[in-house]
């Protein structure tokens, strides 16, 4: 199957000598896309291959790029190595301590040579290629967003990254579930997305960001195996609406 889910978000690790320097705040790693990486675990079964970070967020931020441009503009920008929670807690003692090269060379890097390497494969291999991007956030942070968030958030960059048929698939799809979805609304999609999804060159990439609320307990962090069954009938319909619309849309 022409298709990988990267999950970048869901690491916990973070090396001693960097743990030191953070703050009690930093150490819970409040931000993490809690439980993810097990939540789609199914994708195995349906032959897809898949990229799970190890190291936390807060080590580096894989889904920013390594030069840290902002990717939304008017918007608060939580940075390639963050020094602030989500919340806007520090993270750090003395945030002076960050080496970003050095992040960037040793946690980074490796996880994207392994995106592009996979994603050339497959492109060899089918003649196309397919990213999904697994992410999830609590339902509302003040400081990032108005409001609750919807459970289901596609983002394809204003299908810059997805070929539009391919999308309003999988949108279609998303909008016949039990949940409320919605298409780069907040989330467009990430670095991940922008940089991988090329139609032109046929590789196709999709982020979708999951309200935490639909499959987990948001105050404890505890993982509701009842909803998070029913939510990952919808995940299943999602992804293989995906693949098979570009089955159908490429050639």
């Amino acid at each position: 199957m022409p298709l990988l889910v990267s999950v970048p978000h869901d690491g916990r690790k973070i090396p001693r000598d960097l743990a030191r320097h953070m703050t009690a705040a930093g150490r819970e790693i409040p931000d993490t896309d809690w439980h993810v990486a097990k939540l789609y675990e199914f994708v195995q079964d349906l032959g897809a291959a898949t990229i799970v970070a190890t190291y936390s967020r807060y080590v580096v931020d894989l889904n920013r790029p390594a030069d840290d441009i902002a990717l939304y503009e008017d918007q608060l920008a939580t940075g390639l190595c963050p020094t602030q929670t989500f919340a806007g807690n520090d993270i750090y003692i003395d945030s002076n301590s960050i080496e970003t090269k050095d992040r960037v060379a040793r946690y980074w890097r490796p996880y994207h040579d392994k995106i592009a390497a996979t994603l050339i494969g497959m492109r060899e291999r089918y003649g196309y290629a397919l990213l999904w991007d697994a992410h999830s956030i609590a339902s509302r942070i003040p400081r990032l967003f108005d409001g609750e968030l919807a459970v289901l958030n596609i983002g394809t960059w204003e299908n810059r990254s997805c070929d539009a048929a391919i999308s309003r698939s999988v949108m279609n799809a998303a909008a016949s579930s039990p949940w409320h979805a919605v298409c780069n609304e907040r989330f467009k999609g990430g670095h991940i997305t922008r940089h991988y999804g090329d139609p032109n060159a046929n590789v196709h990439a999709i982020q979708l960001e999951l309200a935490q609320r639909a499959y987990m307990n948001e105050e404890t962090l505890e993982f509701n195996d009842d909803e998070a069954l029913r939510l990952r009938g919808t995940l299943k319909n999602l992804i293989e609406t995906f693949v098979d619309a570009a089955a159908r849309s490429l050639p």
